[in-house]
């Protein structure tokens, strides 16, 4: 199947400029083409993997793709999508979050072989750039009226817009002429509120060269879900690629925890299953929705593309330990990851009454209701019912000398950490 035809399959065809045009470019023979990621953060989030393997279809299919790091339009903010002005961070902070994100984007794109990957940053070329010059040969392209007509610029005029970030979608136009006249980058790709940004790209293009080849714009939707709320985020805050800051179990549960209105559409957007695969998955969300091979297959896809195959593993550990109450399966670092936001408490003794620590780390509110908790049954240490009321928490307690789980009742578990 071809490409066009794959990406409408899988929902990943928004807008495109000239979708005739573009279809036989891609038809007779190998483009170059782009997406422009910010260093807004020390890392990219769920929301940009949809155009960062959009990109790695393409290449896939022949294409060459070139991820642009903005070193440059991150020190000014793009104001897509955005109802307020960004706060803006220092030089040292950008170049710090672009070498993150370049790291990030290595993970997906192939950098050796014929349709190898390019890492650009558009501070090697917006740097540079004197006012004088900027003024002259590109803002001379753009008129005002054509700049409030677009849509991320409109949006914002009634809750005010600096001139800084009015001028972003000059600097991102220039970006992709630079890449044009470069590279022969014939293709910019984005997410839906970049519409505005890439067709301001292509009129200067066509104002400031003399090619006869044509260039294209290319919008993916943007990510959303069928209950309204807004997605990759949780109540923990955004869900990121990088395994510090989200852990591979907490993709792993982000993705097995989708709506099952939303899960075959999650799957031809962030997998790479065949579309026999895909058409037996939603067949078996229909007839079998209990069974939820679905949510497991985009977990497990996920997880694995992003992490690595041993990080999977790891992931699915953790929540098989937590579904049987295993626990003392675990190792420190699956600890680390499962029981990340749990309520925890640091003890500093060697040994301690299993009572003094309920009320120590405040999971019983007071002795009489611990007491009632250990004789009913509801408190297990590292996976075990304990109902003796003299138990000791000793070093043999403790998961690799580190970590020691209490779970009081079926769900509510707090993770007691030592100080030695």
């Amino acid at each position: 199947m071809d490409l066009l035809k794959d990406l409408e399959y899988r929902g990943l065809v928004n807008q495109v400029t000239d979708l005739e045009g573009l279809t036989k470019q891609l038809e007779e023979g190998k483009i170059t083409l782009y997406c422009g990621f910010d260093p807004t953060a020390d890392s990219l989030h769920i929301g940009h993997l949809l155009t960062v393997l959009t990109l790695r279809r393409f290449q896939l299919a022949g294409h060459k793709p070139l991820a642009l790091v903005g070193g440059a339009t991150g020190l000014i903010g793009d104001p897509s999508g955005k109802k307020a002005e960004r706060t803006l961070n220092e030089k040292e902070i950008v170049v710090q979050f672009s070498n993150r994100i370049k790291e990030q984007l290595s993970q997906f794109l192939d950098f050796e072989g014929e349709n190898q990957a390019k890492i650009v940053n558009n501070y090697d070329w917006i740097g540079n750039l004197d006012v004088i010059s900027f003024l002259r040969d590109v803002g001379k392209n753009f008129g005002i009226n054509y700049m409030l007509a677009k849509d991320s610029v409109e949006s914002r005029i009634q809750s005010g817009i600096s001139f800084t970030e009015f001028s972003y979608m000059i600097l991102q136009s220039y970006d992709f002429l630079k890449l044009f006249e470069q590279e022969n980058c014939r293709l910019q790709i984005g997410g839906s509120d970049q519409w505005g940004n890439i067709t301001a790209g292509l009129e200067l293009i066509r104002k400031s060269t003399d090619e006869q080849e044509k260039a294209y714009g290319f919008t993916i939707p943007l990510v959303t879900k069928s209950d309204g709320t807004k997605f990759g985020k949780t109540e923990g805050g955004a869900i990121w690629l990088d395994a510090e800051k989200t852990s591979p179990y907490e993709l792993y549960q982000f993705f097995i925890n989708t709506d099952d209105r939303d899960v075959i559409k999650f799957i031809k957007y962030f997998t790479f299953l065949t579309h026999e695969e895909i058409n037996a998955l939603t067949e078996e969300v229909a007839t079998a929705p209990e069974k939820r091979s679905a949510h497991r297959k985009l977990a497990e896809e996920v997880t694995k593309l992003v992490h690595g195959e041993e990080a999977l593993k790891q992931a699915i550990r953790i929540s098989e330990a937590l579904f049987s109450g295993e626990i003392a399966s675990l190792s420190a670092a699956e600890i680390k990851q499962g029981f990340k936001d749990v309520p925890s408490y640091v003890c500093e003794e060697e040994e301690i009454g299993l009572l003094d620590l309920l009320i120590a780390s405040k999971i019983a509110p007071s002795k009489r209701q611990g007491r009632e908790d250990i004789q009913n049954g509801a408190i297990y240490v590292n996976g075990d019912r304990v109902t003796d009321l003299e138990k000791v928490i000793s070093k043999e307690d403790r998961i690799e000398g580190q970590f020691t789980i209490i779970r009081r009742g079926k769900k509510k578990y707090y993770l007691i950490k030592y100080s030695s």
